[in-house]
């Protein structure tokens, strides 16, 4: 069975992700108060409509408690994607991912109830800080305030040697979740399973102690 998604607003950011789950075959309801831009997404999303998404009874006319995950990608008035998270919440709908614009706005969405919230910004610019440090830091997630996934290239330091003697788990308090080589992935990899040179290792942990392994071992 299909998902169900709603994106309301439809700027640079809603609007991209509008556009893929489209293209993965989702169904979408792109809600946004402005004409023009709906009429961008009619040919797109399944259901694309003008609405004031802080009006509660326009949010229940077209369906959007329905939906199995709802987007709140607001752009710059964060007082509209506060009211629209928190008409969300009362509806019980039962996943709301909303944007947030800044720190402050994140705290708020935290305490009305925001099931995720996402920093498309803020994200963006530590995984490019990130690959600006060393070639071989490949991609770089943040999964909480002090925790994070990141994707490296296996340094000269690794090359030959196994998790065991590595030991990273016990010298940085990361864990390696998987080694990619070429198309084939290593899921939860064994102590004695030696890294290889062009090996991608997937490694979760705290930040400052990713930032520890990757001076040792990734930073060129």
């Amino acid at each position: 069975m299909k998902r169900e998604f709603a994106v309301i607003g439809l700027g640079r950011f809603g609007g991209s992700i509008c556009e893929e789950l489209s293209r993965e075959g989702m169904k979408v309801l792109a809600v946004d108060s402005n004409e023009s831009k709906v009429n961008e997404f009619k040919s797109i999303a399944t259901h694309a409509v003008i609405a004031d998404s802080t009006d509660e009874q326009t949010l229940k006319d077209i369906g959007v408690k329905n939906v199995d995950h709802v987007i709140v990608a607001i752009g710059e008035n964060i007082q509209a994607s506060i009211l629209t998270t928190v008409i969300l919440v009362d509806m019980g709908v039962g996943n709301i991912t909303v944007k947030a614009q800044n720190d402050y706005h994140e705290k708020i969405l935290h305490k009305i109830g925001a099931h995720h919230i996402v920093h498309p910004e803020r994200d963006m610019g530590r995984r490019l800080a990130h690959s600006l440090i060393s070639s071989n830091i490949l991609d770089y997630l943040e999964l909480s305030e002090d925790y994070s996934m990141v994707e490296v290239r296996a340094g000269m330091k690794m090359i030959g040697k196994s998790l065991i003697e590595l030991n990273i788990r016990a010298k940085f308090g990361c864990n390696v979740v998987a080694i990619k080589q070429g198309k084939d992935i290593n899921v939860s990899p064994l102590a004695d399973d030696q890294i290889k040179t062009n090996d991608i290792l997937i490694i979760i942990g705290a930040d400052k102690n990713i930032s520890k392994f990757e001076k040792i071992y990734v930073i060129d």
